[in-house]
């Protein structure tokens, strides 16, 4: 489980476009679960090339990235609280 966050800077027409880039990048590997948050249930190769296309995407003078690596005992180490329900990326999925 990785939970990958990501600062991109909107001042200029670019920084709009590469924030949707990742943005899509994101939702196309995990849950979003806060605007520039998700979390990530990848095998290490998966993990491995995201991370390469999502380094090329931005612009690492004006945004950032942050990967934080929970390991597979990632449920003693997330708590929620609030509004937005949680979800068990190992659960059940129905479409």
């Amino acid at each position: 489980m990785v939970l990958i966050s990501y600062d991109v800077s909107t001042i200029d027409k670019g920084g709009k476009t590469r924030l949707r880039k990742v943005a899509k990048e994101c939702q196309n590997y995990g849950q979003r679960v806060q605007n520039s948050v998700f979390e990530m249930d990848l095998d290490y190769s998966t993990f491995l090339k995201l991370k390469d296309r999502l380094i090329k995407l931005i612009d690492e003078k004006q945004d950032s990235l942050r990967f934080y690596y929970l390991g597979n005992n990632w449920e003693r180490r997330v708590e929620h609280i609030g509004a937005k329900e949680t979800y068990n990326p190992e659960g059940v999925i129905i479409v």
